[in-house]
Formats: structure tokens, C-alpha cells, sequence
């Protein structure tokens, strides 16, 4: 008759183990979702800062060149050397008479279900 209850003591101990990694897989699996959403939030931020200095670096080389082609237009720079997924980065040069050169950069990257756009004016100085 003692091993009858030994038996569902060691039942009960199996099943309240079993339900206590349960609860702790769920804790540990919403830490894992923060994690992991700030982990990409900060790859893209750092994608977006990448997209904007390479924006600023070709509206300097062209503003010094002074091609005229490329200014008040809206210009698609090619992403494809970056490589960097889901991404765009345009480009407008706008020189008002007796100003500053402005320079409009817009840029979007994406990761997962996450995208960030950015729409920002620049005053360039030579």
C-alpha cells in the first residue's frame, strides 16, 4: 500500500516540475521577443544613419562638380553595393538663389514586419 502513494508522489512532483518550465519558458520567451525587436529597431536605425551619410557624401560630390543635372530633382541612388535589404535612399539638391545649397534626403529600410522612413531637409556648406 506504500508504494501506491509513493507512486502518485512522484506523479504530482513530475507535474508540478512540468507546468513550473512551462511558466518559466513563457517568461524567458517574451524577453527573447524584446530582444529580439530591439536588436533589429537598432540595426535599422543604424541602416538609416548609413543611408543618410552616403546621401550627403553624393549631394557634396555633386554639388561640387556643380552638375547641374542632379539639381531640383528628385534623384534614386542605387542601393545594390550597400547590401542592405529592403532599403531606398533619394536624393533632391536645391539651390535657391542667395541661400544655402538644401539637400532633402529620404530614406526607408525595412527588417521583418519593422520599416523605418526618414524625410529630412539638409543645408550643405563647401
Amino acid at each position: 500500500m506504500r508504494k501506491e502513494k509513493r507512486d502518485g508522489f512522484v506523479l504530482v512532483i513530475v507535474i508540478v516540475t512540468i507546468a513550473l518550465i512551462g511558466a518559466e519558458m513563457l517568461v524567458l520567451t517574451g524577453s527573447s521577443n524584446t530582444i529580439l525587436f530591439q536588436a533589429n529597431n537598432s540595426y535599422l536605425e543604424a541602416c538609416e544613419q548609413n543611408l543618410i551619410a552616403s546621401g550627403l557624401a553624393w549631394a557634396k560630390k555633386n554639388i561640387k562638380n556643380e552638375n547641374m543635372k542632379s539639381f531640383n530633382k528628385e534623384i534614386e541612388l542605387d542601393l545594390a553595393d550597400i547590401n542592405v535589404k529592403r532599403a531606398a535612399l533619394s536624393v533632391a539638391i536645391e539651390k535657391p538663389e542667395n541661400k544655402q545649397t538644401e539637400v532633402q534626403i529620404n530614406t526607408s529600410c525595412g527588417r521583418g514586419r519593422q520599416v523605418l522612413r526618414h524625410k529630412k531637409k539638409y543645408q550643405v556648406r563647401l
